[in-house]
């Protein structure tokens, strides 16, 4: 018989994957809290009632475990509080159960969706770390010359110069550059000039050493006011797998990359795990300033702003909450003179306000169409399109092309509970792309389908023009009718017998 708190056996109930008979006990002050088990009667509710015939008060559930089925009992003793929270632990249980079932691994794609962290503007940073006491520079965002010009009236009445910052999903913008020719996405100009640099970025594609080739395109400019800076350093909070919580991190130098800085001055990193049930406490806090070293700013007052910071992480669901530079004003204040948020996708149902503020023109247009049918797609800049169920086999594919010395142009994973309507989407997105030579589908059917693969195919055909070579490979469930239904199409299609077969047909395709 094993010591445990409360809270443990609620995890038992919920994460234990193999249960022996016996007893685990709960000491607490108000009583025993127990949960028992034995081999599950048959069903859910022949548990629940030899569980209430044994234990009055008990509630009771069948669980898998390796050995086969058996039936959990929890009974309280004393404390009314516990039979609430199994409850709840027994609710979640069954959502879990329902998303895992959907799962590739077991019987569908949920675990295959789309993994995105939502990114922000710099000036939506801005304002959400404005509410909560953060101290930022003053400023306005436009997406016009017109209101470029209200905003200096209105906002910057008084002020002689101005940043004006273009705003794009990635960094490196200082050193830029827009294809009309313009240097730099960040300058800091007098007053009257803030309308002409703003006119000459807006609307234009900015290229960083982050944005690819391609670039970006500014919608909208941040105009901010010019602060007097007298030192700068490296602040983040982000969440680490070893201590398994949030840990923020601390330079007393910034302004630049934390990997140069990381490389060339280690002994000034300072790493400040937080116990995630406690929370930031004033000496974690204060272990961070010290770090931090601030040269004029008030060590109470700063304390204060990595406290504030630390609740916006976690209030908002951040998985990174980065700002380079925290700097120090000649007015003793530290602020946050620039910084990058970005937050958990899990976490939108509950952070719909900060969600309304993604960006989609700043997305690949393919991800973003991809992400509404629920395939998890990501786009290279090779010539043979893939179409493949499952992440592992996708990864294989392209890699057995690349050997075959070919070059993938995606990575597409329809799952392993994709419909008919979902493969003509993903032939849509593969076919959208001018780069795209030849098409390959590889389908490994287990829970997914090849006959539902197949008339996915001929749908899109239909509804899509191909004019590229189309290679096909089927294995596994419903593989010869989904063979009939591509035969019975009348379309010209390539087929392969293997994984091998079909990467070579598919080079050779585009070589003709």
């Amino acid at each position: 018989m094993e010591k445990l708190c409360t809270i443990s056996c609620i995890i038992l109930l919920l994460l234990l994957a193999t249960v022996e008979d016996g007893v685990v006990v709960c000491e607490e002050e108000e009583g025993q809290k127990c949960v028992t088990s034995w081999p599950c009667p048959g069903t859910t509710q022949a548990c629940k009632e030899q569980c209430n015939r044994d234990y009055p008060n008990g509630y009771g559930f069948c669980q898998e475990d390796k050995t086969g089925s058996v039936c959990l009992c929890a009974y309280d003793c004393v404390d009314p509080t516990f039979r609430n929270l199994l409850n709840y632990s027994v609710m979640v249980r069954g959502l879990l159960n329902k998303l895992v079932s959907r799962s590739l691994s077991v019987a569908g794609k949920w675990q295959h969706h789309q993994l995105r962290r939502l990114n922000i503007h710099e000036y939506q940073g801005a304002e959400l770390m404005g509410k909560y006491g953060v101290n930022v520079p003053k400023g306005v965002a436009v997406s016009s010359v017109e209101e470029v010009r209200k905003a200096i009236q209105d906002v910057f009445p008084n002020e002689s110069e101005l940043v004006v910052k273009s705003q794009i999903l990635a960094g490196g913008r200082g050193l830029g550059t827009f294809k009309s020719g313009l240097k730099g996405g960040v300058h800091i100009v007098k007053a009257d000039q803030v309308e002409d640099i703003a006119g000459k970025m807006l609307g234009q594609i900015l290229v960083t050493k982050q944005t690819g080739p391609q670039g970006k395109i500014v919608s909208k400019v941040y105009l901010c006011e010019k602060l007097s800076l007298v030192n700068e350093m490296y602040f983040a909070i982000t969440l680490d797998r070893n201590t398994a919580g949030p840990l923020i991190i601390g330079c007393s130098k910034g302004g630049t990359s934390i990997e140069d800085l990381a490389e060339k001055y280690p002994d000034m990193i300072v790493k400040v795990p937080i116990d995630v049930f406690k929370g930031i406490t004033d000496e974690d806090a204060g272990k961070v300033v010290d770090g931090l070293a601030p040269k004029v700013a008030d060590r109470k007052d700063a304390i204060e702003q990595v406290k504030k910071l630390y609740e916006l992480f976690c209030k908002s669901d951040c998985t990174l909450l980065e700002i380079n530079p925290l700097a120090e004003t000649s007015g003793k204040q530290l602020v946050a003179a620039d910084a990058k948020l970005n937050f958990d996708d899990n976490a939108a149902f509950r952070q719909k306000e900060i969600f309304a503020m993604r960006d989609p023109s700043q997305e690949d247009p393919r991800e973003v169409a991809a992400a509404k049918a629920d395939l998890n797609y990501i786009g290279l800049d090779g010539e043979i399109g893939c179409m493949v169920n499952g992440a592992g086999l996708a990864m294989a594919t392209m890699d057995i092309i690349k050997l075959h010395g070919g070059t993938p142009a995606n990575f597409l994973d329809v799952g392993g509970n994709a419909s008919e309507g979902q493969v003509v989407e993903a032939f849509k997105i593969l076919t959208s792309d001018d780069k795209v030579k030849a098409i390959l589908v590889n389908i490994f059917g287990g829970i997914m389908k090849c006959d539902v693969i197949a008339s996915g195919i001929v749908n899109a055909a239909k509804q899509v023009a191909l004019k590229v070579p189309v290679v096909v490979r089927l294995e596994g469930t419903n593989v010869d009718q989904g063979k009939r239904i591509l035969k019975e199409s009348g379309m010209t299609l390539v087929t392969a017998e293997d994984l091998d077969d079909a990467a070579e047909k598919a080079v050779k395709a585009i070589a003709k």
